[in-house]
């Protein structure tokens, strides 16, 4: 008989949750730009419902994770391209190789502002990914103020008070939205992906290993769940526009069925943006980063 993992991620049975390692390693493979990854990022933002759909479980059955207690911290995800565990008396043979991190340009430490720049959008793209995702964002703590465990990947700080700001906001839009938070998994009511063109995405499109740009949008009174009184959570419509070229690029807002005034909610690359949105106009995405907006209903 064939010996299975203890971790067999998507096979447990129903009123399971897991913690989905898939969600995690795609996620850190689109933001360091490897190709082919915009289809199954899309799939694990949605919920995982090829992981959890067969066994009519709920997007809560995906525990979203980025960074966990083992492993390298947000931190040194975006400083290290490998391990160094050196300190553990094991000749660095100990922990895992595949890390898929990406050290942004330099080994640990540095002091080049362009560096420590591009780190902090690579730790608010990777956090609002898993903040704004459908399923149950896990947050490792210590990451959201910055820990580093100097690139050791196997051990079982220095504050961080702008990315601590940052996550306590996005904590705070997931709260403010129930279309964030949605029990069951997506239908094509409720969820639309559009090319930066603002055209629907196409098979083409999610087919092409070059593939890094994709706009979502949220219906906030589509398929709405309901609270414990039996009234509809409706909310506001919500466009996530997603960037992870090493360029930026323009967004035109998608036709979303509907009279849309967009407002300006989250940026990743720039948190301080007021930035105004026009109507008609398009929405410039910085590199390596995701936009949020907002049109009441």
């Amino acid at each position: 008989m064939a010996r299975r993992c203890a971790y067999d991620v998507g096979r447990f049975p129903p009123e399971w949750s897991e913690w989905n390692g898939k969600f995690r390693d795609t996620v850190r493979d689109f933001w360091r730009s490897q190709d082919g990854q915009l289809d199954q990022v899309a799939t694990r933002v949605s919920g995982s419902p090829d992981l959890y759909g067969w066994s009519r479980r709920r997007p809560a059955a995906s525990i979203n994770l980025i960074t966990a207690h083992d492993g390298f911290t947000l931190r040194d995800l975006v400083s290290y391209d490998t391990k160094h565990n050196q300190a553990n008396g094991e000749a660095n043979r100990d922990g895992t190789d595949d890390n898929r991190s990406w050290n942004c340009g330099m080994e640990g430490p540095s002091d080049d502002p362009a560096i420590l720049a591009l780190r902090a959008r690579q730790s608010r793209a990777l956090l609002a990914t898993l903040v704004l995702s459908r399923g149950v964002p896990m947050l490792c703590g210590g990451d959201e103020l910055g820990r580093t465990q100097g690139g050791n990947n196997n051990a079982y700080c220095q504050d961080n008070p702008d990315l601590l700001a940052f996550t306590r906001r996005l904590l705070a839009v997931r709260h403010a939205h129930p279309v964030l938070r949605r029990r069951n998994f997506a239908t094509a009511r409720d969820l639309g992906w559009y090319t930066p063109a603002g055209t629907p995405m196409t098979d083409a499109d999610w087919r092409w290993p070059g593939a890094r740009t994709v706009a979502v949008h949220l219906d906030g009174t589509a398929s709405p769940d309901l609270d414990h009184r039996g009234g509809p959570l409706l909310d506001d419509d919500l466009l996530i526009l997603v960037n992870a070229w090493w360029e930026p690029v323009a967004f035109s807002l998608p036709d979303v069925g509907h009279p849309a005034n967009w407002q300006l909610e989250l940026d990743t690359y720039d948190p301080q943006r007021t930035t105004a949105v026009t109507s008609g106009d398009p929405v410039t995405v910085g590199p390596r980063s995701l936009t949020m907006l907002r049109a009441p209903r």
